[in-house]
């Protein structure tokens, strides 16, 4: 046989592989395993690929870095670098920081980035209607946008902010232009080192490396596929095309650590695992039942049998990773009697009866079933309600919940809790005013001091019954170089791997 007809032979057998894949009902890349490319196993499918404009972190994870840039970039070790900017100046009271933007850069379809780009980004950012999730920690705190020149965009703030410069490097701030982003749910189109390709609802999203990119000699891979893949999670057996499983917390993780063909990243993050309770819902309104339930919660038992120890336990709306950390787990010891008796203080007479809302995630469908028993320990029968992501989206985050099991991935996000049409319903003029009294603080001390009171007044006021913050557990195939062990914030950076 000649070469022309073993590659021809070769080329129908693949087809016809291919063929019989789809056929059977099984997605499997024909580009899968070669060393141009890699395969992340993600466990959520994004609800659109927008960050600016809905919520969920997954699309962070997608295209954040990827195909969508930001003015500020969030290294591993939490530092902020310059990204689409150059460099910054910050006044001397902090209310007025000025970017002088990279020159130069394009957007996948041509359109020129400069300082145009970036006011309407953060003018679109402030409407009321935008969807942005830091709206309220970021957006609403910007007075005034000015861009004296095509290269150099002012921000006036109304209050000071010490954490700008992160917010910035979050995935809400990357910079969309005027003529495309109204199509940035489906079809995003950025400054990146990749732009999106295609999107297979249910199986996976492609992005391919863009050749015009200012550093595209530095990018390795040809192309990414972000797999969407849960039910296989306890599974021995891994889907032999999938290089990186991002975050799987579960038993398969240890099972598959002497895996041949891949080793185990146990990094940090800066994620708050949370029971989140509903205060608007009766009984959840009256604080006491809300202690109650914290106090029926045994963190140690959820760590150890969810996440097999690899997690820290918490008591208020701040990860360990962060900056003026207090430690607060103890606030709310496990006390099942203790709990029994608040609930009856509150007048409840027989057994409290409440509806568990758990998303498609591992942690939260595990973690869900140890949460009920511990409930039931203390007088609570919970209804356990199991829903996928975009109804969650359309149901807990829209308030229309009792009690769900969630983890917030965003850093330094205890702001949210300012917020009182935010989907737990807290109402807190105090709390407000603490965090009001944080942003104008004078110094370092004072600020430290404020945010102390801001974590212990939500663990006074039991908000939520907060969890754990969990250690990321990801799965790499051998040989593959640049990924992220720790994550500040749930984004991979495709232009930094490599395979050796």
């Amino acid at each position: 046989m000649s070469k022309t007809d073993w590659r021809s032979t070769a080329r129908m057998i693949a087809h016809y592989l291919l063929i019989a894949h789809l056929i059977a009902g099984v997605w499997l890349p024909a580009y899968a395993n070669t060393m141009d490319q890699v395969v992340f196993g993600i466990t959520l499918e994004p609800n659109s690929l927008d960050p600016t404009a809905a919520p969920a972190a997954a699309i962070g994870e997608v295209v954040h870095y990827n195909v969508l840039e930001g003015l500020v970039k969030i290294e591993e070790n939490g530092d902020t670098t310059p990204l689409l900017a150059d460099s910054w100046q910050i006044s001397a009271d902090g209310h007025r920081y000025t970017f002088h933007l990279r020159s130069g850069v394009r957007f996948h379809d041509g359109q020129a980035f400069d300082a145009s780009a970036v006011k309407y980004s953060f003018t679109r950012a402030q409407a009321p209607d935008s969807g942005n999730k830091s709206r309220t920690k970021l957006f609403d705190n910007i007075e005034r946008i000015d861009t004296p020149d095509p290269y150099t965009v002012v921000l006036e703030l109304r209050h000071r902010d010490p954490h700008l410069l992160y917010r910035l490097g979050e995935s809400p701030a990357v910079i969309l232009h005027p003529a495309s982003a109204e199509q940035a749910s489906m079809n995003p189109i950025g400054t990146g080192p990749f732009r999106f390709e295609r999107w297979d609802k249910g199986h996976a999203i492609t992005l391919v490396k863009w050749p015009e990119y200012r550093n595209a000699g530095s990018v390795q891979l040809q192309r990414a596929v972000f797999r969407f893949v849960n039910s296989f999670v306890d599974s021995t057996e891994l889907p032999a095309e999938i290089d990186v499983f991002f975050n799987f917390a579960t038993k398969s993780v240890l099972r598959n650590r002497l895996n041949e063909r891949y080793q185990v990243l146990i990094g940090s993050s800066s994620s708050k695992t949370l029971l989140a309770l509903n205060n608007r819902h009766p009984p959840l309104d009256d604080l006491r039942v809300r202690r109650a339930i914290s106090h029926a919660i045994d963190r140690a038992a959820v760590i150890q049998q969810v996440l097999e120890g690899r997690g820290d336990p918490i008591g208020s709306h701040y990860s360990p990773t962060e900056g003026g950390y207090l430690h607060l787990a103890d606030r709310y010891p496990h006390d099942p009697a203790r709990a029994r008796a608040l609930l009856a203080e509150v007048g409840i007479k027989g057994r409290l009866r409440l509806k568990l809302s758990l998303p498609p995630t591992p942690y939260a469908r595990d973690g869900g079933k140890i949460v009920a028993q511990q409930l039931a320990e203390a007088g609570i029968d919970t209804e356990i309600e199991l829903v996928n992501w975009p109804d969650w989206l359309n149901g807990a985050f829209k308030g229309k919940f009792e009690m769900t099991l969630i983890n917030h991935v965003e850093p330094l996000d205890y702001d949210i809790y300012s917020d009182r049409s935010y989907y737990f319903g807290y109402d807190s003029a105090e709390f407000r005013a603490l965090v009001d009294a944080h942003r104008n603080a004078e110094s370092p001390r004072q600020r430290n001091r404020l945010l102390a009171d801001i974590q212990r007044k939500l663990a006074d006021d039991a908000v939520n019954a907060w969890l754990y913050a969990p250690q990321i557990s990801t799965l790499t195939r051998k040989g593959l170089e640049g990924l992220w062990v720790n994550y500040p914030i749930y984004v991979h950076d495709l232009a930094a791997l490599r395979w050796r």
